[in-house]
């Protein structure tokens, strides 16, 4: 730095300094006057204009002292050092505060002098100045907030809930004008509530009273004032949004809330996850990182929807380093380009179906912990593909598994899926028969399990993102069956239930997050297209198209073979058979592998079924090969026996 530049510095350090001092010295002066004012109209009141001249002397010689101390309690609660326009609920304490110890001191040291002032005109005296300094400093607040009520222009908006971040949300609305939101009415269910004012806005009523209300009000939007909203409150609110033909906007959970207040910028757009299933399940991951941190972690199949986000969580929980197996070079470049995180990543591009490749892999960096993700996924595909299926979902978790022994992997989840019980599906199948693989592969130093979850809003090729295409193409939505449904849960949770079970693992458990009750595919159908401002039926057909080979009417999470256990944590379940896993024959596995790699899609059908069943301990024979709408490729139909 010059000596030029040092010298422009402070002086204009001097001059800030100056300027600040002539503000608060202004302040001041005003401060002085305003009580010394203040005793002086007390002390008329309180003789009714008949104080004697020995009065007034003694009251106008102990005045400086009054306001000496008064002025230094203002200083000393920071009322010098405030900028008004923002003041809110803190800074009134500081004034309150201010009068409170002003008049302790100006009480007390009349007594200690002789009573200069009467005692109550040193009581009431205090209470009168803190009433006008608090009016000098609040007034630009109240003047501001008495124009933005008469002169705003913008959405009029009808807040549903009157609690604490109701009002802070409306305060937050009228600090930012900018925001163009304009609270007018509230509506809360607690009838306590009706006929009051919060936060300046009057509640009128119940939720029920939306549509009424828009109407009377010429209300633009309405937003669920509510973090703590159930399910069924939010589905309710967003029913009668419906009906009063009005959009809902809702304030998310708290903890999804940055900095955890409550702000306009919080509320967001109702997704169609807000009103799906049950409330989220939020786990509690120190054990995860504990587990996690400083060892080897592997994820197959990293590219995909539920092993991008592992691998990202992962990163969270500092590994010493994550291996990242994927077998499609986009997805693993676009992982590695979102994947912020200063944690040792190695990208390893291979094929699960390649059992050298993979084993080699394994013993050349000697992961601890697997996540295994790599899998085909989408039923009606792979019922027209069943060698495809059974070659990456079967052959490439056996790759995985004798690998993970093969390099002493100490923990191993398998991911699987609720179409994994009593499979109706070659999906189903192949899933169940990884997760018998898998339990197999345990032992005492190795914790294998398999985590089960029903489907994942938002993954790749989901029905939710189908139906949003749909939306925008104009419709119509197609669902295969009015009664059919279906299990819901949020990427992050997935993620989360997979990673909690590579902690609560001893081995040989599979694990299954409790889903609360399944939703209506068609019931989702209708909502989402609510949510995108059309009318179902009238604007967007939504329309039945029967069901597709290997689909099933309800998902299920559980055998009757297998025994809900508590685990620690109130949300997720182990499953434990009644009796051990048998009839896993490995060679029977490689003769249907071998079969897959010749393309035999109607043997590898067959034989995968009846190694199912034959795990299970049911007898084989359960696929009837009779003619169906689903076809092979090689021309081969079939259907499932009900028998």
């Amino acid at each position: 730095m010059t000596k030029a530049t040092g010298a422009t510095d402070w002086s204009v350090g001097v001059a800030r300094r100056a300027a600040r001092l002539r503000a608060e010295a202004t302040a001041a002066v005003l401060d002085a006057v305003l009580i010394a004012a203040g005793y002086c109209f007390v002390m008329l009141v309180r003789t009714l204009g008949d104080a004697t001249p020995t009065q007034w002397a003694d009251v106008l010689h102990f005045l400086p002292f009054a306001v000496a101390l008064t002025l230094a309690a203002a200083w000393v609660f920071g009322l010098y050092a405030q900028i008004w326009r923002h003041a809110s609920v803190a800074e009134a304490r500081r004034v309150l505060g201010a009068g409170l110890t002003s008049a302790a001191l100006v009480t007390g040291f009349s007594l200690a002098v002789g009573r200069p002032f009467p005692l109550s005109v040193s009581i009431f005296g205090a209470m009168a100045v803190t009433g006008l300094l608090g009016a000098v400093r609040f007034q630009s607040r109240l003047f501001a907030f008495n124009r933005r009520q008469s002169d705003s222009a913008g959405l009029r908006i009808a807040v549903l809930g009157a609690g604490d971040a109701a009002a802070e949300l409306v305060r937050s609305m009228r600090r930012d004008p900018h925001a163009g939101l304009l609270p007018v009415v509230m509506l809360d269910d607690d009838p306590r509530t009706h006929g009051r004012s919060c936060a300046g806005v009057p509640v009128v009523g119940g939720f029920d009273r939306l549509a009424e209300v828009t109407a009377e009000q010429d209300l633009h939007q309405a937003i669920l004032a509510v973090p703590s909203a159930a399910i069924a409150e939010i589905r309710r609110a967003a029913d009668l949004a419906d009906d009063a033909r009005v959009p809902l906007r809702v304030l998310p959970p708290v903890h999804e809330i940055i900095g955890g207040r409550v702000q306009t910028s919080a509320v967001r757009d109702l997704r169609i996850e807000d009103l799906l299933g049950r409330s989220p399940v939020d786990t509690d991951l120190a054990s995860v990182r504990a587990l996690i941190g400083g060892r080897r972690v592997l994820v197959t199949g990293a590219g995909g929807s539920i092993g991008a986000e592992i691998a990202r969580q992962i990163a969270e929980c500092g590994p010493a380093e994550l291996l990242l197996l994927e077998h499609d070079e986009t997805h693993l470049h676009e992982l590695l380009a979102t994947l912020h995180t200063t944690v040792r990543s190695t990208a390893l591009l291979a094929d699960v179906r390649h059992r050298d490749q993979v084993i080699r892999l394994f013993l050349q960096h000697r992961p601890e912990i697997v996540f295994h993700a790599a899998a085909h996924k989408h039923v009606p595909l792979l019922e027209e593909h069943p060698c495809e299926a059974v070659k990456t979902n079967v052959m490439g978790t056996r790759n995985v598994v004798d690998a993970a022994v093969a390099a002493a992997t100490e923990r191993l989840v398998f991911v699987s899926t609720d179409k994994a019980v009593a499979p109706s599906s070659v999906m189903g199948a192949s899933k169940r028969l990884g997760e018998v693989m898998t339990l197999a592969a345990g032992g005492p130093d190795r914790h294998y399990c398999a985590v089960r979850f029903g489907n994942v809003l938002g993954s790749r090729g989901s029905v939710i993102p189908t139906f949003v295409r749909q939306i925008e193409a104009g419709g119509p939505l197609t669902v295969t069956d009015a009664r059919m449904t279906r299990f819901f849960m949020s990427i992050p949770e997935a993620v989360q239930l997979v990673l909690q079970a590579a902690a609560l693992s001893g081995g040989s458990e599979i694990f299954m997050l409790e889903m609360g009750e399944p939703v209506r595919i068609i019931e989702l159908a209708r909502r989402m297209v609510r949510l995108s401002g059309y009318r179902p039926g009238a604007d967007i057909e939504i329309r039945v198209t029967g069901m597709r080979p290997g689909e099933k009417l309800e998902e299920e999470l559980r055998t009757p073979a297998e025994t809900p256990t508590p685990t620690d944590h109130p949300s997720i379940v182990a499953l434990r058979r009644d009796r051990a896993v048998d009839g896993f024959d490995p060679e029977r596995v490689e003769a249907l592998v071998r079969t897959a790699v010749r393309g035999n899609g109607r043997q590898v059908r067959s034989d995968l079924f009846d190694l199912v069943a034959e795990s299970e301990g049911r007898p084989a024979g359960v696929l009837d090969l009779r003619p169906h709408a689903g076809t092979a490729p090689n021309g081969d139909r079939w259907i499932r026996s009900t028998t």
